[in-house]
């Protein structure tokens, strides 16, 4: 089995990600199909999960669609890239929390060959960098398993506009902000999907 790989150009709407991927989980399921690396962005976006409160929604005009992955509230839109991803775990270890692990050094990875250093936190999922003092989210993750197969994904920060995170508590954390490469390192980043997918088959595969 492997892993195919998928890239939208243009935005896409952020129900008809997920359905696609929910086919893909089904479709995968007991199946000999392909896994999947679908790189793409969203138009202007606020999703919540499964663990979002409403005290974490400042602006209670902003229209939020509530999905089924893990984590809380976030913003998906132009300047971020997303990584989505239907993956077997039963190919693999049947470890949720190894495969986040996975996930986690795969973008750190990635980000080190732009001579970015970043890192994980235990306590709070997500990508993060330190800067100025300062711990600031540079990546969100979240995963949902059905059957062990792993879904949903990441995104990564690239050049968006980060006033985008003033009308939420982002991923529920009150005292870390959120940034982006851009802000961290201003450097050419046009050929990040294919770092990204160089690391990500490396660590699927291994």
């Amino acid at each position: 089995m492997s892993i195919k790989i998928k890239i939208s150009r243009k935005p896409v709407e952020y129900d008809k990600a997920i359905s696609y991927l929910e086919k893909k989980v089904q479709s995968l399921n007991g199946q000999n199909e392909n896994e999947l690396l679908w790189i793409l962005s969203h138009p202007n976006t606020y999703t919540a999960g499964i663990s979002t409160s409403s005290d974490e929604i400042i602006d209670k005009s902003i229209k939020i669609i509530n999905t089924n992955r893990g984590g809380k509230i976030t913003w998906h839109g132009p300047g971020q890239k997303i990584f989505y991803f239907v993956i077997n775990l039963s190919n693999r270890d049947k470890d949720v929390r190894k495969f986040v692990g996975l996930i986690e050094k795969i973008i750190i990875d990635t980000l080190k060959e732009y001579k970015i250093k970043s890192f994980s936190d235990k306590k709070n999922i997500g990508i993060w960098v330190k800067k100025n003092k300062k711990i600031k989210k540079i990546a969100a993750i979240g995963i949902r398993v059905r059957k062990w197969i792993a879904y949903h994904g990441c995104s990564i920060n690239i050049n968006n506009d980060l006033k985008k995170y003033d009308k939420i508590i982002p991923c529920g954390i009150k005292n870390r902000g959120v940034t982006n490469l851009n802000e961290i390192k201003k450097q050419n980043y046009k050929n990040f999907n294919n770092v990204f997918i160089k690391n990500f088959l490396k660590h699927l595969k291994s």
